[in-house]
């Protein structure tokens, strides 16, 4: 219960600081430059200029809208997942930008797309991380693909170009370079948060002395390995062929220590971008504790 407890909490605080930071980066470096971007807060861009509403109105508004959206088509689990980021981003943004120091910070647009793109995507990968939602323009892609089978992706690049188009009617079209280059900076920030700590590396060795190699991947690097059954191409011997998953760390200590064991062993070396199993996403047994 208390295991239960802490780790809700945990998942809180990342939702809360997540959408802290985007909503940070919208008032720091976005709205002082006259940056054009995709998303709710783009909308909202658009929506401002054109009809005078509010951003943190317009967000609030648009953002209920799409969270009772979520909940008739996507059920309540998913509606739980976005209540929190629902109510809680437009409440923060409308606070910060009360704060004056915030704003203002630099004049430059390029440095203001890029500090401004790294930080979103951070906010938005720490959000995503622990199975949350931003709610807002992430919800009707969803709802695409639940209807009509639709990429995710795909649909959520049209929703953010056709967002940016749209302030195209106040912007000039350095500006509209400026929002796609913001768009794909934090694309591509929040790939990086996504995989943060999840990618490792696989080993495969193949060797005729694949039981000492796979004695030592168990006792001294205390990692798991599978053994498989491989034969060689060109003499056709049967061997067994060692795969483990390491961390990037453990590569050099084992490299070092199947050169020890046979200089002439075949090393392959590849990442994966995320392992889940005992030892990774779930706790470890150590060899010592198997006896």
């Amino acid at each position: 219960m208390k295991y239960l407890q802490k780790k809700h909490m945990k998942y809180l605080i990342y939702i809360l600081l997540g959408n802290t930071i985007y909503a940070a980066a919208i008032v720091m470096f976005i709205l002082p430059n006259n940056l054009i971007t995709g998303g709710t807060t783009g909308l909202a861009l658009f929506f401002n200029h054109q009809f005078n509403i509010p951003m943190t109105l317009f967000v609030y508004v648009f953002n209920i809208a799409m969270f009772t959206l979520g909940f008739f088509v996507l059920g309540k689990a998913f509606a739980l997942t976005t209540v929190i980021s629902t109510f809680y981003y437009p409440f923060i943004f409308g606070i910060l930008e009360q704060i004056p120091a915030l704003r203002g910070i630099t004049n430059d647009p390029l440095l203001a797309v890029i500090c401004g793109g790294i930080m979103i995507g951070f906010g938005i990968g720490i959000v995503l991380r622990v199975g949350a939602s931003t709610g807002g323009v992430d919800i009707p892609p969803l709802v695409l693909n639940k209807k009509f089978s639709i990429s995710v992706s795909v649909s959520l690049y049209v929703i953010d170009f056709t967002i940016l188009l749209l302030q195209i009617l106040f912007s000039n079209v350095e500006q509209v370079l400026y929002g796609i280059l913001l768009v794909l900076t934090y694309t591509i920030v929040l790939d990086k948060v996504l995989l943060l700590g999840k990618s490792q590396l696989q080993v495969k060795i193949v060797s005729e002395k694949f039981e000492e190699i796979n004695q030592m991947i168990i006792r001294q690097l205390d990692r798991g390995s599978t053994l498989i059954r491989a034969e060689t191409g060109l003499c056709r011997n049967n061997n067994l062929m060692v795969l483990s998953v390491i961390s990037s760390r453990e590569l050099s200590k084992l490299n070092q220590l199947v050169m020890e064991i046979d200089p002439n062993a075949f090393v392959i070396i590849s990442q994966v971008n995320e392992v889940r199993g005992r030892g990774f996403s779930m706790q470890k047994v150590y060899a010592s504790e198997m006896k």
